[in-house]
């Protein structure tokens, strides 16, 4: 075993206590994404400036099909930036932006790219009070350009049984019928990400997704990320290191704008560099 390879198995991580999807088989949702050379996200060469100001500088990332990558960095590093680019919302100045092999994220609107398959769940959850979580489930299922009914009653079983799943894989299931508005904080925010997952995105990109969770919340968040990941590919975007620790398959760490290290967690912890302008010692 070389000293990588030893690094990353030293690394505290919620892979090690639950099943890793990718190696049970769990099919990897890439329909309509070209992924035969294995990643799904290519950034090259990305630059962003405002006025004056470089938010990101040439940064280059590959994001493999399945993968669980955290982002981390100091404050103005370009992390959202970087999740601005990838949606559509900010248009990069230079560089290049694919999904998969051939779909040109600089050539297409928010709405196209959320089509394509890219989610994008923000820190503060977004949900109305005076709906239940089974209704925003609903909806979201009713945001695919499929037609369905108008009525839950008339719900076929597939749409019920993908409801269900859902509820299941986000733990509200018992929660089904209660108002948006009496959840915590942590299951309104797994309440967003169900209401991701039932668009059938291929990409989620989660920004500071425990920030503002109590512990228990948090523990079980990585729970939730780390069943995803394979069946779906994640980018987190996290401030909480011990959290990242949990989740982690791979990290990469930004800083004025462009990649300053990848690694596993562990050797990211040991990086000099990222000491310095990050983690400090």
């Amino acid at each position: 075993m070389d000293e990588d390879e030893e690094a990353h198995m030293s690394t505290p991580s919620a892979r090690e206590q639950w099943d890793d999807p990718v190696a049970s088989g769990a099919r990897v949702l890439t329909e309509g994404v070209d992924t035969t050379h294995g990643s799904i996200l290519y950034l090259d060469g990305i630059s962003v400036a405002f006025e004056g100001f470089k938010a990101l500088n040439r940064l280059s990332l590959t994001i493999d099909a399945g993968e669980l990558r955290c982002v981390i960095g100091p404050n103005g590093a370009g992390k959202t930036t970087m999740m601005d680019v990838i949606t559509g919302k900010t248009r990069p100045d230079a560089g290049t932006a694919f999904f998969g092999q051939t779909i040109d994220l600089t050539r297409m609107t928010e709405p196209e790219i959320a089509g394509a398959g890219i989610g994008r769940k923000f820190q503060k959850p977004t949900v109305f009070e005076q709906h239940s979580v089974y209704e925003y489930l609903e909806l979201a299922l009713k945001a695919d350009k499929r037609v369905l009914p108008t009525l839950r009653s008339r719900l076929g079983s597939t749409e019920r049984d993908r409801i269900a799943a859902t509820l299941d894989t986000i733990k509200l299931t018992s929660d089904a019928e209660r108002l948006a508005g009496m959840l915590s904080h942590g299951q309104k925010q797994w309440l967003e990400i169900g209401m991701l997952l039932m668009q059938e995105p291929q990409l989620l990109l989660l920004d500071e997704p425990v920030a503002g969770m109590t512990d228990e919340e948090t523990l079980r968040s990585a729970e939730l990320f780390v069943s995803l990941a394979g069946a779906y590919t994640l980018i987190v975007v996290e401030h909480d290191m011990d959290f990242v620790g949990r989740i982690a398959q791979r990290v990469t760490v930004l800083h004025e704008g462009s990649v300053l290290a990848e690694g596993s967690m562990d050797q990211i912890q040991k990086n000099e560099q990222v000491i310095e302008v990050f983690l400090g010692r």
